[in-house]
């Protein structure tokens, strides 16, 4: 099994390029599912606060790749021949995915400050927030984790700044360049 992770800041399109790879049939491990499993079953609600407390718990807990540790038996489970993990937050992940995944290639996604708020502000999930303030906190809270490391170990890298249907076309021309046909 050939395992893929993708990396970049908040709102820069991981969720998408994800949601590209799974109508074509390829599993999706979302590390942040891990994070919401965690807050709820902590009984507490899943705001940005409460998963950015969570995520720096375990990581304090049980080291900067413990939300990768968590997703090892889900990826493991898998059958298909490609699997993609979504929402690597740091190079410690990256070390460990690579480690336990020989040939683990990363994609790190780019995107424009301003179009990351402005996605943010339209696609009202428990966990977005409104403000660049509050985005730039985002940012500094998961850059602490190593997020940058990892973009720049990032295997090969794809601008978000357009249209859906460029960026989609992108992660297609991709996955047919990794040896999976679009």
């Amino acid at each position: 099994m050939k395992v893929i992770g993708v990396v970049g800041l908040p709102a820069s399109g991981k969720g998408e390029f994800s949601k590209i790879v799974a109508a074509m049939g390829i599993p999706v491990v979302v590390m942040g599912d891990m994070i919401r499993n965690a807050v709820k079953d902590g009984g507490v609600d899943p705001t940005d606060a409460n998963l950015g407390a969570m995520a720096n718990r375990l990581r304090a807990e049980r080291g900067m790749d413990a939300i990768a540790h968590l997703c090892v038996p889900e990826i493991q489970r898998q059958t298909a021949p490609l699997v993609l993990v979504d929402g690597i937050r740091g190079d410690a992940e990256v070390t460990m995915f690579r480690r336990i995944f020989p040939g683990f290639t990363l994609v790190g996604i780019d995107s424009s400050f301003e179009t990351r708020l402005a996605r943010i502000q339209a696609r009202k999930r428990s966990d977005d927030f409104t403000s660049a303030d509050e985005l730039r906190t985002r940012d500094t809270r998961e850059l602490g984790w190593g997020l940058g490391n990892a973009l720049r170990v990032a295997d090969i890298h794809l601008s978000n700044n357009g249209t859906l249907a460029a960026f989609s076309a992108d992660v297609r021309n991709l996955l047919a360049s990794l040896g999976r046909d679009p």
